[in-house]
């Protein structure tokens, strides 16, 4: 007998009392337009509810630790499990962060050395560089050094008189200034490609000599040993002004002693099979498991198969062509989730709701179905499987379909569907309907006649590539995770051409003061309209000037910090979240205070507002399909897609540029991507040059020229494996042109 998870009159959000069974120990896939309230069933109700109530659990001690949920809007959830939120939100972290010490197969490999090492020289920490016994003293094992530039530091053909030093912290300063000019250390008017190597050693390294400069005993300090001093070796935190001017004057560099393998030379000697350990870390993980057949060490055999093991699930995920020393905060968000996925393998937990959030993103069709099989494995351990998804290939695998709709916004939040794939493609839903439409190629392609021409790179597994774009067109880059797509754009054509317009999914401007209206630029106008019609200043209806809650600093919440403890957020008591002063409340515009003009969305604002500069600027927002946001949302509150399409939206009008969009397709419901076609193509049709990387097979149909990278990923990519119009790439070795 099925068990179900049962929800009763939920309304948070857009959801319109909606009540729903989802499956217990199944696959449950939710589909919808993007904004549909799909989210806030999964995210807001299900699992904020299933976290707080775990949370509930621990003492009051405990519970001061952990994040702060509030009661979702919902009349009852019946049979909630504890959840698992796999999210898209890429794992970042410092440069001390890698894939081997976030999928804790570091620790393992640092065992493995310290007890079958030759020579043995300790134990695991030794081989940590993160810590002090095994870091490279030089670099404290990050790896890369701060180098001076010495060009932009001096200039060689002048002497110290006519103005050779060229820093300007140094330069401007009489007094540092002072210390090399009367010094007596060097002839002044001597210019410093004459210098000798002893005299120019002086110059920069010198240190600790006494000098006499008006009588006052003085110590000679040389230029760069002054600047690693008072900037590069500085504690503490560093400003803004002070973090440009340093990064004006230096660059990063490979550490000189470990060459970028962070560890001391005692830890790099010690090898097991003929590796070291910065060997391991630096191979492919596919390639590593290959290696660890070869090491045939009978009492490392359990360490070696458990290595094996946790490997194999990154490989079978399709991250194969990862390696551990790759830093965290350079995986891309559907990289993270996958890697987060795997973690969960390991577990022997059961009975858990593990909730995904797109987890297709960032795959090329061939590997979906490695996703799929993950899926599977989850369920099949006893787990209830609730993914919200677009991907037609992981919605065929759900073993129960349910759809949010119809539309996004108020008019969305209703359950238009619930059943199985099968049923869903005989329903006359936006979803079933989508799936049953099979996209064409395109047949009338723009002309290819002049190029871009990026220059050529062997960065990471590029094999000395160039990437040519066709100018006035809509170039879709594909290729399988991994191949070398983002860069081949980054290094071989954005180094080329650094004018171009990148709309990718990094956070815009996301923190809590800005919102939609402040990131398109019709807040001002907002505010002087209020100003004229209530004959105040402007600046009254800003929540970040005047007009601000002086209790909450127009924040709308207060954040209590209690040392040691998560910072606690509760709502203002005075302005009840509205970040305004009660007398700015008072004053209206056409009927409304700033704050009902905010909560307005942007399809209500284009029927409240009349400027047309302000009318274009939300006109842009609604072609993206944005229509359901409200224009005071916070921007720290949008998805990666949403924040795309917020760049993208403000770059609408413009003529003559180049854009680059990375993977616009995220996010998006099937019934959306015929209309981001018609957004691409206004951009070109506008004098503009289209670069799309994408994995969507119904977007990249409508390109007029594919470029796919390949023919694999890893070391079995960066390649161009084809180019040229979409009907031709059938014909060719890509794997892309099977499933187009």
């Amino acid at each position: 007998m099925t068990e179900y998870v049962t929800i009763n009159g939920a309304r948070e959000n857009n959801l319109k009392n909606v009540s729903v069974k989802i499956p217990k120990r199944k696959i449950t896939v939710f589909t919808g337009v993007s904004g549909s309230g799909k989210s806030s069933i999964v995210f807001e109700t299900i699992a904020n509810e299933s976290q707080r109530q775990l949370n509930e659990t621990f003492s009051a001690f405990i519970q001061n630790f952990l994040p702060k949920y509030q009661h979702p809007d919902v009349d009852s959830i019946e049979n909630l499990s504890t959840s698992v939120v796999i999210n898209q939100k890429r794992l970042g972290g410092n440069s001390r962060s890698t894939l081997g010490t976030i999928t804790d197969i570091n620790p393992l490999l640092r065992v493995l050395f310290s007890r079958f090492g030759k020579p043995s020289i300790g134990t695991a920490n030794y081989f940590s560089f993160n810590d002090q016994a095994g870091m490279c003293p030089e670099c404290q094992g990050i790896g890369r050094t701060l180098r001076i530039d010495e060009d932009k530091f001096l200039d060689p053909s002048q002497s110290l008189n006519s103005g050779a030093i060229q820093f300007s912290a140094f330069k401007n300063t009489e007094w540092h200034m002072k210390g090399y000019l009367d010094s007596g250390l060097f002839d002044n008017d001597k210019k410093i490609s004459e210098y000798t190597e002893q005299e120019l050693d002086t110059l920069l390294y010198g240190k600790d000599i006494k000098v006499k400069i008006e009588d006052v005993n003085f110590t000679y300090e040389g230029l760069f040993a002054k600047f690693n001093r008072l900037y590069l070796q500085k504690e503490g935190e560093i400003s803004p002004r002070t973090q440009k001017l340093i990064n004006e004057y230096t660059h990063e560099a490979t550490c000189p002693l470990c060459q970028g393998k962070r560890l001391s030379q005692a830890s790099l000697a010690v090898t097991v099979g003929d590796y070291s350990i910065a060997d391991f870390t630096s191979i492919e993980l596919i390639k590593m498991l290959d290696v660890l057949e070869t090491i045939e060490i009978p009492n490392a055999t359990p360490i070696i198969k458990n290595l094996k093991e946790k490997i194999s699930h990154l490989v079978e995920i399709g991250l194969g062509y990862l390696s551990l020393d790759r830093e965290t905060a350079t995986l891309s968000g559907g990289e993270s989730q996958r890697v987060k996925m795997v973690k969960h393998l390991n577990n022997s937990l059961v009975d858990l709701i593990y909730i995904f959030d797109e987890p297709s993103i960032g795959l090329h069709p061939r590997d979906v179905h490695r996703l799929n099989e993950l899926l599977f494995k989850l369920r099949d351990k006893g787990n209830t499987v609730i993914v919200i998804e677009h991907d037609p290939d992981v919605i065929k695998i759900a073993d129960h379909v349910i759809e949010v709709g119809p539309q996004a916004g108020k008019h969305g939040g209703n359950i238009m569907f619930e059943g199985t794939y099968k049923d869903l493609l005989e329903s006359d839903t936006l979803t079933g309907n989508c799936l049953k439409n099979q996209t064409e190629l395109k047949k009338q392609v723009r002309p290819a006649v002049d190029f871009y021409q990026g220059r050529l790179s062997s960065k990471h597994n590029l094999k000395e590539t160039a990437l040519r774009i066709p100018k006035k067109t809509l170039t879709m880059i594909t290729g399988v995770a991994g191949s070398g797509k983002s860069t081949l754009v980054k290094e071989s054509f954005l180094s080329e051409f650094p004018e171009t317009i990148v709309i990718d999914q990094a956070a815009a401007q996301t923190n809590s003061r800005s919102n939609p209206a402040t990131y398109i630029g019709i807040m001002d106008n907002i505010r002087k309209l209020f100003g004229k019609a209530n004959d105040v200043s402007p600046s009254l209806f800003s929540y970040n000037s005047k007009g601000g809650c002086e209790n909450c600093k127009g924040q709308g919440f207060i954040e209590t910090n209690l040392a040691f403890m998560e910072a606690i957020k509760s709502e203002c008591d005075v302005c009840h979240g509205k970040r305004y002063k009660q007398e700015v409340l008072d004053y209206q515009f056409q009927g409304k205070n700033i704050t009902e003009v905010l909560a307005l969305t942007v399809e209500e604002a284009l029927a409240f507002f009349k400027e047309p500069a302000i009318l274009k600027k939300i006109e842009a927002m609604e072609q993206v399909g944005l229509s359901y946001l409200t224009l005071g949302q916070p921007m720290n509150t949008l998805s990666g897609g949403e924040c795309q399409r917020m760049k993208l939206a403000s770059e609408f009008y413009k003529k003559g540029s180049i854009y680059v969009l990375d993977e616009p397709s995220t996010g998006l419901h099937l019934s959306d991507i015929e209309h981001l076609t018609e957004i691409m193509n206004h951009l070109v049709d506008q004098g503009n040059t289209v670069i799309v990387i994408e994995h969507h097979v119904d977007l990249i149909k409508q390109g007029d020229w594919i470029v796919d990278i390949g023919p694999d990923g890893g070391n079995q990519g960066g390649e161009i494996v084809f180019e040229g119009k979409p009907g031709d790439i059938k014909q060719s070795t890509s794997i892309t042109g099977q499933f187009i």
